[in-house]
């Protein structure tokens, strides 16, 4: 078969023509098809190309070897080359010379686009008489051997996973091919030919179909213009391209490679590269076979382990995932050597996610393949999920200095591009793999015993430390211990010993931190662990005792259940408590019966006596009163209810001391508190406390007008003792005294002690009780008690500053006011009232009452006084 051929040249603009035509076309050929190619043939040389270029010089110009697609389903492959300058100098001349391979058609024998580079049968000038001779073939130049093809990608290796990230992306695109949407790589070289042979190595990654189909030009000026998928360009002209990432992978050769266009995130390209620098590009056709096909990332990993080319972690992860999934599919012969590569030393540390991979392996192929395949996955699985996370057993204080390694080390890795966007987790970073327990447990017994044996130390030991070191970010690993014991039990390690400590700081972590550290792990582990189990909750319920609202939180919080395990009497006193009132916020009323109600209900969930194990109560009383103390009317109840001997045996009198003590001036259950506490506990109480008490106690017995007289003797040495004293007992107390100082009834000569104590927090409380509305009412409505609070006001002048200050305050601001409101008759009634006390009495009354009289009646005062 002939092809059939177009040669397009440029023309001076003296002939006649555009400056640009067809000098030669096969006979044929419809009009639209030769429009159309001429749209897609040309060429600009360098931006810093000669004008007048030597011999010597043009042979260093780019070729623009293009292979397009047309609109009819048809290819278009030319070669454009620089011819010299044309006359007059004022532009370059070039030719290119195309062959037009029809729809379905490829060149004869099946060979690639590419590989016509450089074939001899190119024409660099218009066939005489303006006819192209006949062209059967273009035999290829030989450049793209497979020795050649390898050492060039060896020469490209940052840049090599990039490219075939690329490549991937054109075959599996979705858009159309015209689209400009569509994926397209940017090849930076300083040398045409060495884009040639990038595309060259497409024609091994791809399928033979796909690099049929691969669009390409080995050279342009205008890569935005260009309508092929992989773009050769000088440096310079792929300026901002980088910045569209979605649409140009720029792959600079000339420079570092771009971080975005590496491949170092994509696993498949990873291995892919690998393979290359491996000298394996056959591999890929391999892979084609397989499962999965030849863009699977296990499926290609899977193929470079067989061969003996290490994937990398991702890519040996990626193998073990694929062959787990695929398991039924693949012979065994082939996965006994994928097992084998799997499980051999690599000289690196292998990843969370590797380990993960291995271990699903496992899982898949346990009861199905024969044991001398699994066995050596599962011994892997096993000594890499007790040291994946370093235990500190080989370096660490108390390490064994004769413990050897299951496996010897390998040698290094060769050295390939990087396939992982994160490094090998470091040994401080690592999670346990979830691993597949009953397949493990299947194990002979001679397997287990002799595992148990080599891993006995390192699982010990990170049972031992497991919660030692806080991972970055995530609090305390405790996942980590109750993983090795399982591991443990698996392998017949016995660890019972260690299951109290263990538990120890499980308990602590759980409370610290309820989300984080209740993992399933931690929850598998103590499903299916009864010991661990029973050591947690105790030790649990032991910390509950000290931290009530914790052990509540992690109640709350979680899913731990607390059935099967007997006792545990603050654990369940916690499940049963109510939400602290900070959290709901005080009730509108009934406040002190629903808190002693609700202390009643946890105590009865203890499932103890707080007789027989005194800190049950005090537990109780913590998570019932966890935002504060217990009122006074409360804590009355309380002692009232429970007795002295359960509160002093669980500690909690201190509570009902700090509830009569620290409530507000005006809890007039407070003073009563005081009197049962004192008679309750009076071996407990320091001297300041019980003074404070007697303190309170005396308000209470002054309110209920059963305090022998001395009243303010007596209070001003009971709060001498009790400094500092609480503001509520000295509001209390002094409160209770100055109303009744007020009193009728009040002994003689309490009004001179009062007066001539001289107390400035006494003679305070007095003026604000005289000032009270209740005083205020009773000056207006009982005339007797309007007649002795003058009297009282009237008395002792000049005592002393303090006292004639709020006397004459009180005569002036309160007692006035009352006594000008009062009609005629409630006047006379309390002139009347001042007749029993003394006449005088009544004058000085009337004196002071007059308008304008004040000062006078206070001088007369001072001088019968005087």
């Amino acid at each position: 078969m002939s092809l059939a051929q177009l040669h397009y040249t440029s023309v001076p603009p003296e002939s006649g023509g555009s400056g640009v035509r067809f000098t030669a076309v096969t006979d044929g050929i419809a009009r639209p098809l030769v429009e159309e190619a001429g749209q897609l043939l040309g060429y600009e040389p360098p931006r810093d190309a000669p004008g007048r270029p030597t011999d010597a010089e043009l042979a260093d110009f780019p070729q623009a070897f293009s292979h397009s697609a047309l609109s009819d389903g048809g290819r278009l492959l030319a070669r454009a080359v620089c011819v010299g300058a044309e006359p007059g100098g004022r532009r370059s001349a070039f030719h290119a010379h195309a062959v037009l391979l029809p729809p379905g058609a490829g060149l004869p024998g099946g060979a690639l686009p590419i590989t016509a580079w450089n074939s001899p049968h190119w024409a660099a000038a218009t066939p005489d008489g303006g006819v192209p001779e006949p062209l059967d073939s273009l035999p290829a130049s030989g450049l793209f051997y497979r020795e050649g093809l390898i050492g060039f990608a060896a020469s490209r290796a940052p840049w090599l996973a990039g490219y075939v990230a690329g490549l991937r992306a054109i075959a599996t695109q979705e858009e159309p091919a015209d689209s400009p949407e569509a994926p397209r790589i940017v090849l930076v070289e300083r040398r045409s030919a060495d884009v040639a042979q990038w595309i060259a190595l497409a024609g091994h990654v791809l399928s033979a179909a796909d690099a049929a189909r691969l669009t390409f030009t080995t050279y342009t000026r205008r890569p935005r213009e260009a309508p092929q998928r992989v773009l050769g360009v000088l440096p310079g002209d792929a300026r901002g391209l980088a910045e569209q990432p979605h649409r140009y992978r720029v792959l600079d050769c000339t420079e570092g490679a771009h971080p975005d266009a590496d491949g170092a995130r994509d696993t498949w390209a990873g291995t892919a590269a690998r393979l290359w620098l491996a000298g394996a590009p056959e591999l890929f056709e391999e892979a084609a076979a397989l499962p999965g096909g030849r863009f699977h990332p296990g499926a290609l990993a899977a193929v470079a382990l067989r061969a003996g080319v290490d994937p990398g972690p991702d890519g040996r992860a990626e193998a073990a995932g694929w062959a787990g999934t695929h398991a039924r599919d693949l012979d065994d012969e082939l996965l006994r050597i994928l097992v084998g590569a799997l499980c051999a030393p690599n000289g690196e540390d292998r990843t969370a996610a590797e380990t993960q991979a291995l271990a699903d392996l496992f899982g898949a192929l346990a009861n199905r393949a024969p044991d001398d395949v699994t066995a050596p996955l599962a011994a892997l699985v096993l000594t890499e999920a007790v040291r994946a996370t370093g235990t500190g057993a080989r370096t660490g204080a108390g390490a064994d200095p004769d413990a050897k390694p299951l496996t010897p080390p390998g040698p290094p890795a060769s050295p390939a591009p990087s396939t992982s966007s994160a490094s090998p987790a470091s040994p401080a970073s690592r999670e346990l793999p979830l691993l597949p327990e009953l397949q493990l447990r299947s194990l002979s017994p001679e397997f287990k015993q002799r595992l148990g044996a080599e891993l006995a130390f390192e699982l010990r030991a990170g049972i031992s430390a497991g919660l030692s070191t806080d991972l970055p970010g995530t609090g305390r690993d405790t996942s980590r211990p109750v993983g090795l014991l399982r591991i443990a039990g698996i392998l017949g390690v016995d660890c019972a010993e260690l299951l109290p400590d263990l538990a120890d700081r499980l308990a602590g972590a759980l409370l610290a931190e309820p989300e984080s550290a209740y993992t399933p792990a931690v929850r598998t582990a103590l499903e299916d662990h009864f010991e661990l189990r029973v050591a947690l909750l105790s030790a649990l319920d032991r910390l509950a005792a000290a931290d009530p609202p914790a052990a509540t939180r992690l109640l709350n919080r979680t899913t731990l259940s607390l059935d099967g395990v007997q006792s545990l009497p603050h654990l369940r006193m916690c499940a049963e408590s109510p939400a602290p009132w900070s959290v709901t916020g005080p009730p509108a009323s009934g406040a002190d019966q629903d808190r002693v109600a609700a202390l009643a209900g946890v105590l009865r969930a203890a499932g103890v006596s707080p007789f027989a194990e005194p800190p049950v109560l005090r537990t109780a009383v913590r998570l019932v009163w966890a935002d504060g103390t217990p009122t006074a009317g409360e804590a009355r109840r309380m002692l009232g209810e429970t007795g002295s001997d359960a509160h002093r045996a669980a500690g909690t009198w201190a509570t009902l001391v700090a509830a009569a003590l620290g409530g507000p001036g005006d809890d007039p259950d407070a003073p009563d508190l005081a009197h049962d506490l004192l008679r309750s506990f009076p071996e407990k109480l320091e001297p300041r406390v019980r003074s404070a008490l007697l303190l309170l106690e005396f308000a209470g017995d002054l309110r209920a007008g059963r305090a022998p007289t001395g009243w303010t003797v007596r209070a001003r040495l009971l709060r001498a003792d009790a400094e500092p004293v609480e503001p509520g007992v000295l509001d209390q107390a002094l409160g209770a005294l100055a109303r009744q100082l007020l009193s009728e009834d009040r002994p003689n000569g309490e009004l001179y002690d009062l007066i001539h104590a001289d107390d400035a927090d006494l003679l305070a409380a007095y003026d604000r009780a005289a000032r009270a509305d209740a005083t205020r009412e009773r000056l207006r409505t009982v005339p007797a008690y309007t007649a002795d609070c003058f009297i009282a006001w009237s008395s002792f002048p000049g005592a002393n500053p303090a006292w004639d200050r709020t006397r004459t305050a009180l005569l002036d601001k309160v007692l006035r006011p009352a006594v000008r409101s009062l009609p005629a008759e409630d006047l006379a009634a309390v002139e009347e009232s001042f007749g029993r006390a003394g006449r005088h009495h009544t004058e000085e009354f009337r004196t002071w009452n007059r308008p304008g009289t004040l000062s006078r009646l206070g001088l007369a005062l001072r001088r019968r006084t005087s």
